[in-house]
């Protein structure tokens, strides 16, 4: 599994044979069917690099600038938020200046302090999800996840 900048350069990928190989051995005993779709694929692992800021990150406030969508709080797409938060972002913003006329400072602050919890709410989410998918006990954190969930019950050690 590709877990840093300096393992996914396009050094270690420019012989596609060998970026196969080495993609493949990282699922080394996993079913065939699964391996198959690394081995047998018709165009070699390209390194893709997830871009995240801290969960819970925030700056001061800076007069007449505010930030929303990934600009406010790019996170790993493990959540399924981004686009969502991107546009509730631009109609509380909205909301924000509508309520505070003339007072475009004010509107600003309101819009943030509401902003901030909720980014880093979907920022931990997508944090946890993406542990889940790629350290060092997947698949087995994600399928005691899912098993959990069919059991009516959340397994503490998934959700860490």
């Amino acid at each position: 599994m590709i877990r840093s900048f300096e393992s996914a350069s396009a050094r270690r990928f420019s012989d596609a044979t060998a970026a196969t190989a080495r993609v493949a051995a990282a699922f080394e005993g996993w079913a065939p069917e699964l391996t198959a779709l690394i081995t047998d694929g018709e165009t070699p692992p390209v390194p893709r690099l997830v871009y995240k800021l801290p969960v819970g990150h925030r700056w001061d406030r800076w007069p007449g600038v505010t930030l929303l969508g990934d600009a406010a709080h790019l996170m790993s797409p493990f959540a399924g938020e981004g686009a969502n938060l991107a546009m509730f972002d631009g109609a509380e913003l909205g909301r924000a200046i509508a309520a505070h006329p003339g007072d475009i400072e004010a509107a600003l602050t309101a819009y943030e302090e509401a902003m901030f919890p909720r980014g880093a709410s979907a920022a931990a989410e997508a944090h946890r999800n993406h542990k889940l998918f790629f350290d060092d006990r997947a698949p087995f954190g994600l399928i005691d996840f899912f098993t959990g969930a069919l059991e009516g019950r959340h397994n503490e050690n998934a959700r860490a």
